[in-house]
């Protein structure tokens, strides 16, 4: 019933805003107005996000590992998508929003919820196993893939400021989008196994779960659909009072991205909150450090797409004080998934550094 009810206001206030969206954005000179306007999106969009992840952890129960959390994370990459290309066909003029957001994704996953996630299964459990082929795999990729997005521009000399000329941005999509693509190829195929509970035995598993009829796993995709569409639909006009806002208030230009990942994330951060409660670390690791991965292997391609069809200038180059926090972030994350358990304290020093990413943004 909830469902349905979550459908119901979200298509309403889909159909709300593409009759009368033009008359109520066209003036957000009042606060109270375009707070309203804002609090409304938003409220609609999280229950929304909360929908889809409903919806792909039934799929992911039918499905089994790894297929059902990679369902989730694409879900939501996609959205995080929707939203940042929105933004940026709408205010024409944030170059910096896309590398924000995949900053703020990679600060928040990897540090935030990783540390939060590390903290509860530490103080719950003592100590926790995982699959470490399957982590190994999953920063094999994500460490090339965020220097090649994030550092790099930096140093290139064919342009400045972090950017990419056009042969740099189309062939880096490419060889982001094939790497990717190769990793999903692992994943779900010949190395599935790395990304399964080590602990557990995946072919009795496999036998003892009945397989579900094609017509179920079609419902629960199209409801799936269902969720995300309002999501994409509502974008636009929630990147239109965000772009306003943030502007009137002299915000930094960053809060923009964490926003959108705050956003986007919340739902997946908690699905993968209460997977480490239940001590089911090796899910947890599936959606933070998959959508760790899948942010970068989509966002990248998809905003320079935008600048390279609008004009827009992109950069995806990090500040000096971001690039630091990006490497130790990544060289914490090996360090924390190069042994067969974790404890309280690498959950306590992933947060440390999500603690200095906050007040970096606020105080660069």
């Amino acid at each position: 019933m909830s469902g349905m009810l979550r459908l119901a206001v979200a298509w309403a206030t889909v159909g709300a805003f593409a009759w009368f969206g033009k008359d109520w954005l066209g003036d957000l000179a009042s606060p109270l107005w375009a707070t309203g306007l804002f609090l409304w999106l938003l409220a609609t969009i999280v229950w929304s996000a909360f929908g889809v992840v409903h919806e792909a952890e039934e799929l992911a129960e039918m499905l089994g590992e790894p297929l059902g959390t990679l369902i989730l994370t694409l879900s939501i990459v996609i959205i995080e998508v929707a939203l940042v290309s929105a933004v940026m066909l709408s205010a024409k003029d944030a170059p910096t929003l896309g590398r924000d957001t995949m900053f703020a994704v990679l600060m928040i996953v990897l540090n935030g919820v990783v540390g939060l996630g590390l903290l509860i299964g530490g103080l719950r459990h003592h100590q926790q196993s995982y699959n470490l082929q399957g982590a190994s795999a999953f920063l094999a990729v994500l460490i090339p893939l965020s220097t090649i997005a994030l550092i790099i521009p930096n140093f290139t000399t064919s342009t400045t400021d972090g950017t990419l000329t056009r042969l740099q941005a189309i062939t880096f999509s490419v060889f982001t989008v094939a790497l990717y693509v190769v990793f999903l190829l692992i994943q779900t195929g010949r190395h599935r196994d790395f990304f399964m509970d080590a602990a557990g035995e995946p072919g009795e598993a496999a036998e003892v779960r009945e397989r579900p009829g094609a017509g179920t796993i079609l419902t629960h995709m199209g409801l799936l659909l269902a969720n995300i569409l309002p999501i994409v639909l509502l974008s636009k006009s929630l990147a239109a009072i965000l772009d306003h806002g943030i502007a009137a208030l002299g915000a930094p230009s960053a809060l923009g991205g964490v926003l959108i990942a705050a956003i986007v994330f919340t739902p997946e951060a908690i699905s993968a909150l209460k997977a480490i409660a239940r001590n089911e670390l090796q899910r947890a690791i599936n959606l933070c450090l998959g959508a760790a991965t899948s942010t970068i292997g989509l966002t990248v391609p998809a905003i320079l797409a935008v600048g390279l069809l609008t004009g827009q200038t992109v950069v995806l180059g990090l500040k000096p004080t971001e690039m630091t926090l990006l490497t130790v972030t990544l060289i914490l994350s090996t360090l924390t998934f190069s042994g067969l358990r974790t404890t309280v304290l690498e959950g306590a020093v992933h947060l440390i550094v999500f603690f200095v990413y906050l007040v970096l943004i606020f105080s660069p």
